[in-house]
């Protein structure tokens, strides 16, 4: 009886530990992580994939289910799992962000709807960044890159009391410095644009101060603002190549994963 009660364990044990780092991606990673997504399909996702990988996982070490030390590695799968979908979540923020800030400096940042992923009001012209950057990432097969990072992970960080490394952590959260550089990067010609827009119409109030500057300054920055945001979209694909690389980077350097030069297993 006791033999049947360790080997039902050691079952169970198998594919519960890695649904926990699976089911941990899929509640923080784009797309799957959504408000939008209903929390049984995710699970039912997660469910799958488990199913999927785990008779070919590598043998883990005999712990027992209901232990203390069971807390710890059921910790340490969580804080996997959701330290990966989190870099695919600051990947899009990077976008959220370009969009924000074009938005603000056009003054088309007045028109603000529900972001479907948080559900909190944000700018129109970040919610067209995100679905534009969602819909790359799709394109480009990034979810199931991601999932080739998460089966890949169990052979580099076998299911265990050790996780990802403390300097992994502070490179995660070091990488948000990064999100915000990158996105300045991708909206400077934009600030710059209007920047010189701003400064010929000092010149213009100097130069005729009858001018009613105030009634067709702002029309024809917004009207400016739609051009130079189309003008924007042109390298947008490089921009989020390049993110998406470093991205990669990041996941390959935290996994302890052998990537090549342009990040793709």
């Amino acid at each position: 009886m006791e033999l049947l009660f360790d080997t039902l364990s050691q079952t169970i044990a198998a594919y519960i530990w890695p649904l926990f780092r699976i089911a941990s991606m899929l509640m923080v990673m784009v797309v799957f992580g959504a408000n939008t997504t209903p929390t049984r399909v995710r699970l039912l996702f997660a469910m799958a994939i488990t199913f999927a990988i785990a008779p070919v996982l590598p043998p883990m070490d005999k712990v027992e289910l209901f232990g203390f030390s069971a807390v710890f590695i059921t910790a340490q799968q969580i804080l996997i799992g959701t330290a990966m979908g989190f870099v695919t979540l600051m990947l899009m923020q990077t976008f959220v962000l370009t969009g924000q800030i074009i938005g603000m400096q056009t003054s088309l940042g007045f028109a603000s709807m529900v972001d479907p992923g948080s559900g909190q009001q944000t700018p129109v012209v970040g919610n067209f960044f995100l679905l534009l950057a969602t819909l790359i990432f799709l394109a480009v097969d990034g979810h199931l890159l991601m999932i080739r990072m998460l089966v890949a992970s169990f052979e580099t960080i076998p299911i265990g009391n050790q996780g990802i490394d403390i300097s992994s952590y502070r490179a995660l959260a070091e990488w948000g410095s990064y999100m915000f550089g990158a996105a300045l990067t991708m909206s400077l010609s934009a600030i710059i644009a209007l920047l010189l827009v701003n400064l010929s119409f000092g010149v213009m109030t100097r130069a005729a101060p009858q001018l009613n500057i105030f009634a067709i300054g702002f029309p024809v920055t917004m009207v400016g603002g739609l051009l130079i945001l189309w003008l924007t979209l042109t390298p947008i694909m490089a921009h989020f190549d390049e993110v998406w690389r470093t991205a990669q980077l990041l996941l390959c350097d935290m996994l302890h994963l052998q990537c090549s030069k342009d990040a793709v297993l």
